[in-house]
Parts: structure tokens; sequence; C-alpha cells
């Protein structure tokens, strides 16, 4: 699973990762990422909303492979680099590869204690930092030296053989499937319901809401954000991959932390604060600061708005049925899902009415602040405590 997710997470950041190479090359506006990432996370919505029914009915690996493939399929169509193109690669990218989080945390949640969700899950889910990593220091080599196309296609073979290497253990992962489970259209409102209707739960969506808007503005615009101001795309992208890689040992810690010593609630509340600090003092920067002030304000960013993860999604498991697992993580990704959508939206609108990429930052850091005030009142309350 940490293998899967990490080759999803290389292959959905690189159209950021080489967007200057991309943007210079078809001559496009720099808003065109923010309409890219935010139509994808349209389709993962929609995706995230009914795949729980998919799970069970073909397993969790099976889900995964499918997800690599899909987003083998998106990666290349981008190539093309025609109009039609890119739409069709950013539905397909975002909402074929977005149950391979629903499908691993059905997976892990069968064979993993309650008490350790947050630990197993944060280790699972430093995979996303580490194919973020990989794709800002490997992509803007790679596009230098092959060409955008060809690094694209790379990362499209790589998902392909990935996907068939799953193959030899998939009857030992899907011994829970259930053949005769049926898609229905009422699967959509279900799914929806499990995860407003519980306060704690709902609490935990909205969460999810406004810290994956600020990751996915964080990631579509912070390495062309730092070509404004002076940086070569290959430094940009190591700035972005230092940034990353501390996200790696902070989903740890976290799960750590709210395995044995904090709150889940608590713990989230304080990241909460720290990445809306970060993302406000992103916005200042200008030509001329110090490379190691850009990095260290980058890396608090990493350690927060990239980290948050694996605390969430445990204590969404953790609080599901144990056969709706799939289905409310689901849930409560899809409305991460529509901050994916709509932050990275904003910024573009902003982006395009101002002119000014700080502006942007600010407006998608307040969600943040506000969900933090909600979950630190929660905790205040007697009998809240999940």
């Amino acid at each position: 699973m940490f293998l899967q997710q990490t080759f999803v997470s290389y292959g959905r950041a690189l159209p950021a990762i080489i967007a200057p190479a991309i943007i210079l090359d078809l001559d496009l506006d720099p808003a065109w990422i923010g309409a890219y990432f935010g139509l994808s996370a349209f389709a993962a919505v929609v995706s995230n909303l009914g795949c729980g029914s998919l799970i069970v009915r073909h397993g969790a690996l099976r889900v995964s492979q499918m997800a690599l493939v899909l987003l083998a399929v998106g990666t290349a169509l981008l190539t093309l680099g025609t109009p039609l193109a890119l739409v069709l690669s950013a539905i397909i990218c975002g909402g074929g590869t977005s149950p391979s989080t629903p499908a691993s945390s059905h997976l892990l949640a069968r064979c993993t204690a309650p008490k350790y969700l947050p630990l197993v899950f944060s280790i699972k889910q430093t995979s996303v930092p580490v194919g973020l990593l990989l794709a800002g220091i490997l992509a803007p080599l790679l596009t230098e030296l092959t060409g955008w196309r060809t690094t694209m296609l790379a990362s499209a073979m790589a998902c392909l053989i990935y996907a068939l290497l799953l193959q030899p253990v998939r009857g030992q992962f899907d011994a829970d499937r259930e053949p005769m489970r049926s898609f229905r259209m009422s699967d959509f409102h279900s799914t929806l319901v499990s995860v407003i209707k519980a306060p704690d739960m709902r609490a935990l969506s909205l969460a999810c809401l406004a810290f994956n808007g600020v990751q996915a503005t964080f990631t579509a615009y912070f390495v062309l954000y730092l070509t404004t101001i002076g940086y070569t795309p290959v430094a940009a992208g190591f700035v972005f991959s230092v940034a990353v890689a501390v996200a790696v040992p902070g989903r740890i810690l976290w799960g750590w932390l709210g395995s044995v010593r904090v709150a889940p609630h608590q713990l989230l509340a304080g990241l909460a604060f720290t990445m809306t600090a970060s993302v406000m003092l992103l916005a200042l920067f200008v030509v001329g600061w110090p490379t190691l002030l850009v990095g260290l304000i980058a890396c608090v960013l990493g350690a927060t708005a990239l980290s948050w993860h694996g605390v969430l999604l445990a204590e969404a498991a953790n609080m599901a049925p144990e056969r709706m697992r799939g289905s409310v993580t689901g849930g409560v990704l899809s409305f991460g899902q529509v901050g994916a959508s709509a932050f990275p939206l904003v910024y573009s609108a902003l982006l395009n009415g101002t002119g000014s990429y700080g502006f942007g930052f600010v407006v998608c850091g307040v969600p943040a602040l506000l969900i933090g005030l909600q979950l630190l009142r929660k905790n205040r309350r007697p009998g809240n405590a999940v």
C-alpha cells in the first residue's frame, strides 16, 4: 500500500512540478495549473463518494491496481497537449486515483489494533511526501534531459509495471471481497450521510477540506511561485523536495503522538494553526529573501499542511463501522477533494484578478484557521474527545 500510493503521489504531482516547461512549450497561461488540479479534484470527489461498493466487490488490491492503470492513461493523455487531452487527463487522473487511499485504509484497518491506527496510517501515508519528494528531485532533471513529455510517459510506464507486480498477491489481500456486491446510485447518498450526520465525523470532514485545500494550493503553485522570485526550476524543485522530505518524519511523529500522547482532535488543531501561520508567511516572499529562510518556512508547511493525513484518516476509520471503513474514508476524503478542487480554482482566479501570488496563499489559509478554532472548542467540551 505504501508503494502503490508512492506511485500515485509521484504521478499526480508531475504536472505541477514540471509546469514551467509545459507552460513554455504549449504557450499556456500559468492559471491553467489551478484549473487542471481543480478539475482533477472535482472528479475525485465523485469517485471517493462512490468507491465503497467498488472496494467491497473487487477488493482493495484490485482497486489499487485500477488506480495505477488509470493514472498511467491520464498521464499519457497529458502529453498530447491539446485542450481536450488536458481536460480528460485531469478527470482520469483525479477520478481514477482517488480510491487508492480508501482502498489502503480498508485493507490496513482489517489487521491493525484501533489504538495504533494513527501510527500505522501515518506510516502508510508517508508514501505521499515520498512521491512528492521523488517528483521534486527527479522530474525537473528528467525534463531538462529528455523533455517534459518523456518524463510523463516514463511515469505512466512505471505505474503500469507496478500494477502488474501486485497481481501475484491479489488473492491473499482481496480474500474478503464480495463479488455479488453491486454498485447502487444510493451509495453516493449513504456515504455522504455517514460523514456529515455525526458531529465528530463532520468535524473531520471539514478539517480534511481545509487542510487538503492548503496542501493542493501549495503543491500546485509553490514551484512556479519560486521561479517568479528568481529561482531556476531545478532550484525551486529542490526547495520543494526538502519541504516534502520533512513531511515523512513529520507524519510518523504526529501518528505516534496521536496514538499514545495527544488527543487526535487537539493535535489536528495545533497543526491547523501552524499551517495557517506558515502559509501567511509564504505570501510575503520577495526577490532577495535568504534561501535558508524560504526553505525554513516551506519546511514548516511540509510538517503541517503535508503531514496531517494519517491522524485524520485513522480517526475516520476508527469511528466507521467495520464493513464501511473504505466507504467512510472515501466520504471524508471527498470533502478533502472539494478543498483540493476549490482552493486552486480560487487561487487561479485571484492570480488572474490581482497578479499577486501571495494574496492567494493568504486567502487559502483562512479556512484552516477557522477549523483549528472549531477543533479547539470541541476539545474543551466534556465528552467530545475521540
